[in-house]
């Protein structure tokens, strides 16, 4: 009675909720959100006045045996009732109890129907709600032509060419029943998904934001920061140079406030060149020697996004953390691969890692701290790998891999940063390599 009493109150309020939406959709006019309480024993109960006839037949004492009849009654009643509450959970549905209890009505039924036949024969369609209910998948169509038989030969035995009446209502009441139940719960569950779609989305779109935030500010104010302690001292003894590296972190600050909103809309499209020359002058106002070489086809937008951030990220590590001398920026391009890999010379110390989740590159090896991971799964989904560890003789080195996509004819077209090549090279920069693409390597 309690589990009852806990039932009917929890249908209760959800029909209020169905009754306050109903309203709200008169008023606005929009679909709603609330699709009213969800089918239970409740909704199969008032199918038991179609037993009122024999219940009549019993009172008024036109039923032979009025002992036996009356027990059947309530027999067929509690398992009826028993039967359909435990038909809208699917554990309970598919539990071994269950069919047993439905079998049970099904005998009870049987014995009614032939010992007084008339009105106690409308228990078969009865049975076929029950059945129905319990019933789904790919027994359904084989139970509801055999409660049909059954149906038809007691009825028949009974009622003569009533039988048919008996029969179609049987199997129409089993399938009719099994057809509304699945399909509700069909909706409820494209609801129950769309709702989860919905929240993966909005957890996804969550985390790329924390990641272009991250990989954004983090190299940003590392380049501020390293170009304010280069103005501060070379304010005492040569103001314009320090005039220069004050102009440089107004820059940055415009170009950081362009590419936060842009991150935020979820519409950034990096530049490789320019994300490269940020962290050559990154690198030299923090004191490290910087070479960068480039060679290969013209890269996809969405390849020289991801390769831009692994710059950001490897030459933030690199100002904070290594104490390096030089570092060296590598892009080899292919028809088949694009491979970028940053090195320095320094003391060979991988950025500090969070202790709690060390992440490992696809075939790479381990690579710890937030910025490198977020690198690692942007990467993954790409398709390409992201290594970061020791180098060979000292220092450490970060190396991404991704298969190339072809480029936007418009970007094929596109000219190499005419504006920096037009800028007068400085006198110790002459004797430095050229790559294959004309670049120089070294900014």
């Amino acid at each position: 009675m309690s589990a009852w009493q806990e039932k009917r109150t929890d249908w209760k309020t959800d029909r209020d909720a169905f009754v306050a939406d109903q309203k709200a959709v008169r008023k606005t006019g929009k679909l709603p959100e609330h699709l009213g309480p969800p089918p239970s024993g409740f909704a199969l109960l008032p199918w038991l006045l179609m037993g009122m006839g024999a219940f009549s037949n019993l009172f008024q004492g036109k039923t032979p045996n009025p002992w036996i009849g009356g027990i059947g009654l309530l027999v067929f009643n509690s398992l009826y009732i028993h039967v359909v509450f435990r038909a809208f959970t699917k554990e309970a549905r598919e539990a071994r109890s269950t069919r047993g209890a439905l079998l049970a009505l099904g005998v009870v039924t049987c014995l009614l129907g032939g010992l007084y036949g008339g009105s106690w024969l409308l228990f078969f369609p009865l049975l076929g709600l029950a059945a129905g209910a319990i019933v789904r998948g790919r027994w359904l169509g084989k139970t509801g032509i055999g409660l049909s038989a059954l149906a038809g030969v007691v009825a028949g035995l009974r009622d003569g060419w009533g039988a048919v009446n008996v029969a179609y209502g049987t199997f129409l009441s089993t399938m009719v029943t099994a057809a509304i139940l699945s399909l509700s719960d069909a909706v409820r569950e494209l609801r129950a998904a769309r709702e989860e779609l919905a929240r993966q989305a909005v957890e996804k779109e969550r985390l790329r934001f924390s990641r272009d935030l991250h990989d954004l500010l983090g190299h940003t104010l590392s380049v501020i920061v390293v170009k304010s302690e280069a103005a501060r001292r070379l304010a005492p003894r040569d103001i314009d140079a320090a005039l220069v590296q004050v102009s440089d972190i107004e820059s940055v600050g415009r170009q950081a406030l362009t590419e936060i909103r842009e991150a935020v809309t979820g519409y950034r499209e990096g530049s490789l060149a320019a994300d490269l020359d940020r962290a050559g002058s990154a690198l030299r106002a923090a004191g490290i020697e910087p070479v960068v070489r480039q060679s290969g086809p013209p890269l996809a937008a969405q390849t020289e996004v991801l390769l831009g951030w692994v710059v950001r990220e490897a030459v933030t590590n690199v100002v904070r953390h290594s104490g390096a001398g030089r570092c060296e920026i590598t892009v080899d391009g292919s028809a088949e691969h694009v491979r970028l890999r940053v090195t320095d010379d320094g003391r060979g110390v991988a950025p500090p890692a969070a202790p709690e989740s060390p992440v490992s590159g696809i075939g790479g090896t381990g690579i710890g701290g937030t910025g490198l991971k977020g690198l690692t799964e942007r990467l993954a989904a790409a398709g390409g790998l992201l290594e970061a560890g020791p180098g060979a003789r000292n220092g450490f080195t970060v190396t991404a891999e991704l298969p190339v996509e072809p480029a936007e004819p418009a970007r094929m077209a596109e000219p190499v940063e005419p504006a920096r090549m037009a800028e007068p090279v400085e006198p110790a920069r002459m004797a430095e390599p050229v790559d294959a693409v004309g670049r120089v390597s070294s900014l």
